[in-house]
């Protein structure tokens, strides 16, 4: 059992305008529920009595944890390797796109093990990368034969280092949410990039699925982000929101999941069904994608 790290404020803006919203459950390893609370003043969601960050590893320790484990036992995760060997093509053209450089210093926070940082390193680009999990960081060595650093290493680089820093479903699972972002503007020129793909709680899968959507992931997403709470968020810390990306990929494999926590089988038609209605659904608008990538700018 852990000591819960329980939140009188949010994590976000520090408003008490903070209320319970759902209750869900970790399908990937305790099978534990978690209360998910609402800020009505930023708009962020996030899991209530959490394990604190030296307590919350048993958490990720599982094979179905695919970040880190590079598994493809099983249909899903042979498809989610599929799509990311697409994606991480369109993610180096996205960062080259918005920096307007076609090499530079790159810094990607929690790089699982190691995919997009290779990529970069490939082509050309000054790639740092940090991720807190022994076992892939190993992966990352055997794999790709790249050396990952330890989070805490974010502390330690030297002002206005970096022309661009990514995070690839990361941002939610960072316990010192606030130190973070002082530490993003820090390490950044004026006009660098910080490129932040997050699931969003407002996509039409999400609240199709309502407790059953797979990206809640309690309790390793510590938050739940919309749009509004992300650009909040990044105004409080000197960045502004210059662009968003949908990913369109997410909310197949979201959806597949989540028709697994609540039908307890894989009902494949129905998961592509849905994703495909939750990617119509933000055709026009792409902060209804069930993942959006956030590029921002410090001021």
């Amino acid at each position: 059992m852990f000591t819960p790290l329980h939140y009188y404020t949010c994590p976000s803006c520090n408003s008490d305008k903070i209320q319970y919203k759902l209750t869900a459950k970790d399908h990937t390893v305790s099978k534990e529920n978690f209360d998910i609370w609402h800020c009505s003043q930023c708009d962020l969601q996030f899991t209530q009595d959490v394990p604190t960050i030296d307590q919350i590893g048993p958490y990720y320790h599982s094979e179905n944890y695919i970040s880190h484990s590079n598994t493809k036992k099983g249909f899903i995760n042979q498809l989610y390797h599929i799509v990311r060997n697409y994606t991480l093509g369109s993610k180096a053209r996205l960062v080259k796109r918005y920096t307007g450089k076609s090499t530079g210093r790159l810094l990607d926070i929690g790089a699982g093990v190691g995919a997009f940082a290779a990529t970069m390193k490939a082509q050309g680009w000054d790639t740092t990368a940090l991720e807190p999990d022994s076992s892939a960081r190993a992966e990352a060595k055997n794999q790709y034969g790249i050396d990952l650093l330890l989070p805490n290493e974010l502390y330690s680089f030297e002002p206005e280092y970096f022309d661009v820093i990514t995070l690839w479903h990361v941002l939610e699972h960072v316990h010192d949410l606030q130190g973070y972002w002082k530490i993003f503007n820090q390490i950044l020129p004026v006009g660098g990039k910080l490129v932040i793909a997050v699931p969003n709680y407002t996509s039409v899968d999400a609240r199709y699925y309502g407790a059953f959507w797979a990206a809640y992931d309690v309790p390793r997403h510590l938050y739940h982000f919309s749009p509004a709470s992300i650009a909040q968020l990044a105004g409080i810390h000197g960045f502004n929101v210059i662009a968003t990306q949908p990913m369109w990929f997410d909310s197949f494999y979201v959806s597949m999941l989540s028709e697994q926590y609540q039908h307890g089988v894989s009902r494949y038609l129905a998961a592509f069904w849905q994703g495909l209605k939750s990617n119509l659904a933000a055709l026009n608008n792409r902060n209804r994608c069930s993942s959006v990538i956030y590029i921002l700018q410090k001021n």
